[in-house]
């Protein structure tokens, strides 16, 4: 895979951006695409969560896609940079880490239902 854009290797590895590559080249030609989340991502010193579905690389940097949570209680289906993701720091400083033991049970948009009405996402 050929790449122009610089990322952290720890927090998403090339076989889990593959994937989430090919649900983003999916979901562009597939209407009502709901794909299980890939990847979760989280504060280990805060609340912040995200359910990722989809990456779209662009010049410098990666474009993701999935449920978000920034720990103040208002999860919402949007995008975000990975960069931006990299950048967040809970309390005590801590990065954010790969939940290496998520496995999906539901699609996305249930994720998100669940999310809507407990205030936050529930894995």
């Amino acid at each position: 895979m050929t790449r122009r854009f610089s990322r952290t290797e720890a927090l998403i590895p090339d076989d889990v951006l593959a994937r989430l590559i090919d649900n983003g080249r999916a979901s562009e030609v597939q209407d009502r695409f709901d794909p299980f989340p890939v990847v979760k991502l989280f504060t280990p010193d805060a609340s912040a969560t995200w359910l990722l579905s989809e990456a779209y690389p662009e010049e410098s940097e990666v474009r993701l896609f999935g449920l978000m949570d920034p720990g103040l209680g208002d999860p919402a289906l949007g995008y975000a940079l990975l960069s931006e993701i990299e950048d967040v720091r809970g309390k005590l400083g801590l990065p954010v880490e790969r939940d290496l033991w998520f496995k999906a049970e539901h699609r996305l948009s249930t994720y998100a239902k669940i999310a809507h009405h407990a205030g936050m996402i529930v894995t």
